[in-house]
């Protein structure tokens, strides 16, 4: 495994990073201490262009190389979970209720490990410009920065990330060219009846039959109305309603979420959901209300980036290390985003045997960090200097 010597060499100053963000966990948008941390390790760094508060508390630091050449940039994101930590480790999370249970801490210490050795170094032409995002897992961080103009202030010419993924070799990668993870959308459905006592149900028009009736009729949505061979899911997975076991409730709610790929079957699956809860609320005698909230797009990798990424993933860890055929995934990532903006790639990056994402016994792989720093680094140095 060909991992930069000299970022091998402060191995254990990032896994010391890497543990010191573990015990400090923030949510959202709110990742003031995070953001002070990265800032203090990169102005050690020397770095001098260093930009704070975009989307509250995210980070851009510009690196400047030797001449005239591209402008990359290179993102990590900070959050983490609303998750109570059982790992029983040492530098577990301090913050009851919260925890790094998918990575970001290591995904921001493989992108200062990477900041760290080009300042030293600048062996490369144009500029880097290293993005420390918040609220990945919601609200949506890098949608604000793209907003606010990071690429565009920045002059970006593409875009990378990583993300560490448990149950692949540790320091492998995976990726694909196109779609790579979905697009999200969370449904709302809002249910009013007439409430009464259960002894009666005729003298009510019950919300709970009428919910019931709608989750049901929901799973038609993907069965009968789309192509069995094009990737679609409805989930429901929440349903609130009553307070007694002899009350007839007035209302009821129903949530669920929706993952897709292909706009115009994500535009059919929300037309054909309001339609269904339309008719089945009419067919019960209530009324239903449906609320969509849109998230993240697809995650679609640039196949020419995707190429450049995965020939300086085989330089750092191999050619059988290298998948460049994975399949896509349900999951979303609001580095789409960014995606949608710049062309670009993203990558998983093998942590080997693990707890999965988003489980309280999840701890990243520090092993792994001095790989995704040499990758963010020789992403960078592929413009070699002038002269």
């Amino acid at each position: 495994m060909a991992v930069i010597n000299r970022i091998a060499g402060f191995e254990d100053e990032m896994k010391a990073w890497r543990r010191h963000l573990h015990a400090h966990p923030e949510l959202g948008l709110d990742c003031h201490a995070t953001a002070e941390f990265v800032v203090a390790r990169l102005q050690e760094f020397g770095i001098e262009t260093i930009e704070t508060g975009i989307a509250r508390t995210g980070v851009v630091a510009v690196i400047e190389g030797h001449g005239e050449g591209p402008v990359t940039g290179l993102r990590a994101d900070m959050d983490a979970l609303p998750i109570l930590e059982s790992t029983g480790l040492e530098y577990a999370s301090t913050v009851p209720g919260c925890m790094h249970a998918c990575g970001h801490d290591g995904h921001t210490t493989m992108l200062l490990g990477a900041a760290k050795y080009l300042a030293e170094t600048r062996n490369f032409a144009g500029r880097a410009v290293l993005i420390f995002q918040p609220a990945e897992e919601g609200p949506g961080g890098g949608r604000l920065m793209v907003e606010d103009g990071v690429l565009d202030r920045h002059g970006v010419d593409e875009v990378y990330a990583l993300h560490t993924m448990p149950g692949i070799a540790p320091g492998s990668f995976e990726t694909a060219s196109g779609p790579l993870m979905a697009a999200v959308d969370t449904l709302h459905v809002h249910v009013e009846g007439q409430g009464g006592h259960a002894a009666y149900p005729h003298q009510t028009r019950d919300p709970v039959v009428a919910a019931a009736g709608i989750v049901q009729a929901l799973q038609s949505v993907i069965s009968r109305n789309l192509d069995p061979l094009r990737d679609l899911v409805v989930s429901i997975t929440q349903i609130h309603t009553g307070s007694a076991e002899n009350i007839v409730p007035e209302t009821a709610y129903v949530n669920g979420t929706m993952r897709s790929f292909d706009p115009d079957i994500r535009a059919m699956a929300l037309r054909r959901i309001r339609e269904v809860v339309a008719g089945q609320a009419a067919s019960y005698g209530v009324s239903a209300r449906v609320e969509i909230e849109q998230g993240y797009p697809p995650t679609l990798n640039d196949p020419a980036c995707t190429e450049v990424a995965a020939a300086v993933a085989r330089r750092i860890s191999g050619e059988a290390a290298v998948i460049t055929d994975r399949e896509r995934e349900m999951g979303a990532e609001d580095f789409s985003y960014m995606l949608n903006a710049r062309p670009g790639a993203f990558l998983f990056l093998g942590q080997g045997e693990a707890a999965p994402l988003h489980h309280a016994g999840f701890d990243f792989n520090d092993a792994v960090a001095p790989v995704g720093a040499s990758f963010f680094a020789r992403m960078v140095e592929r413009a070699a200097p002038v002269g």
